[in-house]
C-alpha cells in the first residue's frame, strides 16, 4: 500500500498518495470542481493535467495560481479555492 499524504482543502483534512499531483490528490477524493468560471461561475475540474489549461489554478501554501495539475502532492499542503466562497465539490 502507498503511503498517505495528509494536507488541507479548504479547511477539511484530506489524504493523497505518493506520486500524486494536487489535483490528481482531489479528484480521487471525489473533488470534481477545482474552480469556477471568472465570468459565468460555472464549474471546472480536473482537465489537462499537463498545466495547459487554467482549470487547476489554485491558492497552494498562500501562493495564488499555482497549477495543482502539475504541483506534486507534499504533506501539510494548505490548498484554497481561488473563486468562489466556501467548499467547492
Amino acid at each position: 500500500m502507498k503511503q498517505e499524504i495528509p494536507f488541507t482543502f479548504d479547511g477539511v483534512p484530506m489524504t493523497g498518495r505518493v506520486g500524486d499531483t494536487v489535483a490528481s490528490a482531489l479528484h480521487a477524493a471525489g473533488v470534481m470542481k477545482l474552480s469556477s468560471s471568472i465570468k459565468r461561475h460555472r464549474p471546472r475540474g480536473f482537465y489537462c493535467a499537463i498545466g495547459n489549461c487554467s482549470s487547476c489554478h489554485m491558492i497552494v501554501d498562500g501562493k495564488s495560481n499555482v497549477k495543482t495539475c502539475v504541483t506534486p502532492l507534499r504533506a501539510g499542503m494548505k490548498v484554497e479555492t481561488q473563486t468562489g466562497k466556501g467548499v467547492v465539490r
